[in-house]
């Protein structure tokens, strides 16, 4: 049976296929639009400015928050905002989409509102984050903090959900720093917003948690008393109670944050600051652990202000100290017998940590009440009691150092000068066995500065009690005295009788909201183009001249002229296309499927404009998001491979060489085997093969982790085809000098990668003679020394294993460099060498006007193309020289195919122009670059394993490497020309071979015996 339009299983089904709309492709901006302005409607957070969109509205209240909210959330953040995120911002409609995880201000007070909000962190952090969703998150945390979350979580009757709820609430938004630093981690600086780096997250957190103290306690709401344990309980766990003052700005710290505004709420002294103490008193109170006791107020007695004079009696010193010491009252609450899980874990802190002779002055203050002329005696007598304790402890007196002894000595003194000298506390100290072994023990030490302790606490206590007691040994300046005296001084006065200095503080408005963080900051308003704001002019060296009055109407500026071009009426059979969203749409507008003409072939041009501007942010958006990305790869090369600027845009080699890399970079095993299949047909210009090498380079080198040359997206890939004058030069050099600037990336960077390995080899060889090898070493080698080794911190060994999961969890190029990119690339060029020799077999009997010419102008074996292919291979070898099959099969592979280029011929017809005496079908660029690919692969085999699996598996080929270059290398030396040499060319193939003879030499040397018997064979 149907369900009634109305009912709650129709609304259910309509809520259902809203969220399935939002997971599927959505056609145009519209539907998108109003598939989200329903459900905000039905929540009641849609704003009136966008109630145009929602078409289809849903019927009020019918979306179930726990059920339908998250799947929303989750649909948005996975499948609309890496798609639509670009147009949304064009179209200037983002705030729309984060109403659904931040409400605005005009929402804020509502229950929806918290509800989303509630739900958003746990949505935005299951995914992976993003630097826009980051930036969202940033925002949520600033406009709905735990505080706000606390009354969402508590809008009604206080239920096991609603406890629920607020316990996955805290859990998230203290994940929050750590889950952002590891998702964004090597994305660059800037990536993670700086509200959501560790330090300053958690000051605003702990801000934020002080209000909701101050809320509650002003609610008297003992209820919410577990709610808020659970969050401290929490925020001990994360280390936001350190037990010292923290350095660094990313370590966090409750009371470093929070500390000024509870020390301002407690110094008003009226009713509402007496309610917010005993607040605080009953959390310490109701915390369930001991250890979480113990930490907080470790972290507190660690961040109160202490003299950095302790024994200092200045008045404002000891204002200072009671202004502290009421502090502690405020917040701890009094020393009273009655509270004794609080007073021992005070007492604990107090005594087992190390702290100032200041903290033992604060301490003592707050024992004794911290009022002017009233004691609290029996607080002081139990504090008196757990110090003497620890005081007269042997194993303390014999064990501890002299400051630990100052601290404990000034502890007891000082709480011992609280109490009236009628008070039967100190007549049962001065009789008591155990106080009378404690300063025999401490007159029998040895160090004259402890035993004066013990001296200085026993004619206290004497004088104290009426007796008469005086060991004669206080004058001087040795043995602890000075300090002795300075004590006495201090004991002359309490600081509990002091005026506590009035300090010019104002309460913090904690209770505002910052709007800026609910609502999106406005755009910056474009500068005119005409010039610059205000009328000034840096030239004043140009002065104006009067001109005739002109007649003609003034020309319309920048604005009138955009004004003009938005003009409905001027724009008569031009509809605006739309940016492409999906990468399907993206690979329609570059290279149509569907075989049918569009509406839009008049505009192909502004297509294939539009799609060049946003397809690499596109490809690199769909990176990790699904199978998209892998499904259209194969597509998009195709398309990108054979576009050609027939319509002469603007940056269209630019955009196309930064599109393919991005496809190279973010989907390697889809598209670098696409792109070789591709680059091996017959189709294709010497431009378009250069691009694809150049993709396959420049996106290796991004996967490898290694810097990719500044130019690469910045000038064009090919020269300058309108101011060269290429009608005046001959077919092959106008080719030759068309295409050097395409070439000089990537052979670039094999030429510097050469370069280096060669300044390598000579430093590793500068110590061949014995001679100078000793006296080098003795002019210039440091003498050994002692070096201590480290162990690595905790938190050093966290880092890097963080940082190795995060690179894990990446595809780096050592993964893909031997099944996607070499093995593919070397196996097709020699079954496409075979190829091309076979069809110039079968027309060698031919006329030589019918003869096939396999390295002819524009083709693959054409010096030209051959030697740049040779570049990108040796890039791709260099960057892949820790894949795990690079010693065994990428190594001796790589380098023979760079001897059978350098050294047999790749067509059997002649060239045109060959010049008499030079070597027959090669040029010195391919020889160059075959020496500099050969280089590469000696040099990684040296670093790896010193050449080893080269010269025992494969010495036949190593041996003909060397031999290759040291004839090559002689023939220069004896001056035989090369064609295509001469100059900087000359030199380059000069310094290549002599580096492989140097490399070879190396290599052989060191396995020399292991080789005995290939030689003898």
């Amino acid at each position: 049976m149907a369900a009634e339009p109305g009912s709650a299983t129709a609304t259910s089904s309509q809520l259902r296929d809203v969220i399935n709309r939002l997971q599927s492709p959505i056609p145009d901006l519209p539907t998108l639009l109003a598939l989200i302005a329903g459900p905000l409607d039905a929540l009641g957070l849609l704003p009136p400015h966008y109630r145009q969109y929602n078409i289809a509205p849903l019927p009020p209240s019918s979306l179930h928050i726990p059920r339908h909210l998250p799947a929303l959330q989750r649909a948005l953040l996975a499948h609309v905002v890496p798609a639509w995120e670009p147009a949304l911002a064009e179209a200037q409609l983002l705030p729309l989409l984060e109403q659904c995880f931040v409400p605005d201000a005009f929402a804020y007070a509502t229950p929806a509102a918290g509800a989303v909000a509630l739900h958003a962190y746990g949505a935005l952090l299951a995914l992976p984050l993003t630097p826009y969703t980051a930036h969202l998150l940033a925002r949520l945390a600033a406009a709905y903090p735990l505080d706000r979350l606390h009354a969402a979580a508590f809008t009604g009757a206080r239920t096991s959900q609603a406890d629920a709820a607020w316990e996955d609430a805290v859990r998230v938004v203290l994940a929050v720093p750590a889950k952002a630093a590891n998702a964004l981690a090597g994305r660059g600086e800037g990536a993670l917003p700086a509200a959501l780096e560790q330090g300053a997250f958690f000051a605003g957190v702990s801000v934020r948690c002080e209000a909701l103290l101050w809320r509650l306690a002003q609610q008297q709401a003992k209820e919410s008393m577990a709610s808020v344990t659970y969050l401290f309980t929490k925020l001990a766990n994360v280390g936001a109670f350190p037990a010292s003052v923290p350095t660094a700005p990313s370590q966090p710290s409750f009371f470093a944050a929070a500390l000024p505004t509870i020390r301002a709420r407690l110094a008003q002294g009226d009713s509402a600051a007496t309610v917010y103490s005993a607040f605080w008193t009953s959390l310490l109170e109701a915390l369930p652990s001991s250890f979480t006791l113990h930490g907080i107020l470790a972290s507190l007695f660690a961040h109160i202000s202490v003299p950095e004079a302790g024994l200092d009696t200045s008045p404002a010193t000891r204002g200072l100290v009671k202004r502290e010491a009421v502090l502690l009252q405020g917040i701890v609450g009094s020393a009273k017998g009655d509270r004794r899980d609080v007073l021992d874990g005070v007492l604990a802190v107090v005594l087992t940590r190390d702290w100032s002779e200041g903290h033992a002055r604060v301490f003592t203050c707050w024992a004794a009440g911290a009022k002017a002329g009233t004691v609290d005696v029996d607080a002081s007598s139990a504090f008196i009691t757990s110090i003497l304790d620890r005081w007269t402890s042997p194993e303390y007196v014999k064990h501890s150092l002299l400051g630990r002894h100052h601290y404990t000595t000034l502890l007891l003194l000082t709480a011992i000068s609280y109490l009236p000298k009628s008070s039967p506390t100190l007549r049962e100290l001065a009789f008591s066995g155990e106080f009378i072994q404690g300063i025999s023990t401490y007159i029998a030490h040895l160090d004259p500065s402890v035993r004066r302790c013990g001296m200085l606490v026993a004619e206290e206590v004497a004088r104290r009690t009426g007796k008469e007691l005086d060991f004669k040994d206080w004058e001087g300046d040795d043995g602890g005295k000075p300090w002795a005296r300075t004590v006495r001084r201090l004991l002359v006065e309490k600081d509990a009788d002091t005026e506590i200095p009035e300090d010019d503080v104002e309460l913090p408005i904690e209770d505002l909201i910052n709007e800026d963080a609910l609502e999106p900051p406005p755009e910056s308003p474009e500068p005119d183009a005409a010039g610059t704001p205000g009328g000034y002019d840096s030239d004043d060296s140009l002065t104006g001249y009067a001109s005739v009055h002109s007649s003609r109407s003034p020309s319309p500026t920048p604005s009138e002229l955009a004004e003009i071009e938005k003009d409905p009426t001027l724009r008569v059979g031009r509809t605006k296309i739309p940016r492409p969203v999906y990468l399907a749409q993206l690979g329609e507008m570059i290279r149509s499927t569907s075989g049918l003409k569009s509406d839009q072939e008049n505009q192909q041009a502004d297509r294939i404009e539009i799609a060049l501007d946003v397809a690499e942010g596109l490809i690199r958006r769909r990176r990790g998001y699904g199978t998209e990305l892998e499904e259209n790869a194969v597509n998009l090369v195709y398309g990108l491979v054979g576009l050609n600027n027939n319509f002469e845009l603007d940056g269209f080699d630019v955009k196309r060489q930064a599109v393919l890399n991005a496809l190279v970079a973010c989907c390697p095993w889809k598209a670098a085997p696409s792109i070789i299949e591709e680059f091996f047909k017959n189709q294709y210009s010497t431009d378009q093969r250069y691009v694809m090498l150049n993709a396959l380079a420049l996106g290796a080198r991004e996967l490898a982790g290694l810097p990719i040359p500044e130019t690469a997206a910045v000038q064009p890939l090919t020269g300058d085809r309108v101011l060269f004058p290429s009608k005046r030069l001959p077919g092959a050099q106008h080719q030759r000098y068309l295409l050097a600037s395409s070439t000089k990336q990537v052979q670039g960077m094999l030429q510097d990668i050469a370069r280096q390995t060669i300044e390598n080899t000579r430093e590793a060889n500068a110590d061949r003679s014995p001679a100078l090898a000793r006296e080098r070493q003795l002019r210039i080698r440091p003498p050994a020394k002692v070096a201590e080794v480290t162990r690595p911190s905790t938190a050093q060994l966290l880092e890097q294993i963080r940082l190795a999961q995060t690179q894990s969890a990446q595809t780096t190029f050592t993964d893909v460099a031997a099944e996607h990119f070499l093995y593919p690339l070397m196996h097709r060029f020699w079954a496409f060498l075979r190829d091309e020799q076979a069809r110039e077999t079968r027309t060698a009997h031919r006329a030589p006007m019918h003869r096939y010419h396999g390295a002819g102008t524009g083709l693959i074996l054409n010096a030209v193309v051959l030697a740049h292919f040779l570049a990108t291979l040796g890039v791709l070898v260099h960057a892949a020289r820790n894949a795990p099959a690079w010693r065994a099969a990428v190594a001796p592979d790589a380098l023979e195919l760079a001897v059978t280029l350098g050294t047999r011929p790749v067509s059997r017809a002649p060239e045109e122009d060959d010049e008499a005496g030079a070597e027959p079908d090669k040029e010195a660029r391919v020889l160059a670059t075959a020496l500099e690919l050969a280089l590469v692969v000696l040099d990684a085999s040296v670093e790896l394993d010193g050449g080893r699996a080269l010269c025992l598996e494969h010495t036949a080929l190593l041996l003909a490497a060397g031999e290759w270059a040291q004839e090559l290398f002689a023939r220069l030396e004896r001056g035989v020309l090369v064609k295509g040499g001469g100059g900087a060319g000359e030199v380059r193939l000069r310094r290549a071979a002599a580096g492989v003879v140097i490399k070879v030499e190396e290599v052989s040397e060191r396995w020399r015996r292991s080789m005995v018997d290939f030689a003898a064979s």
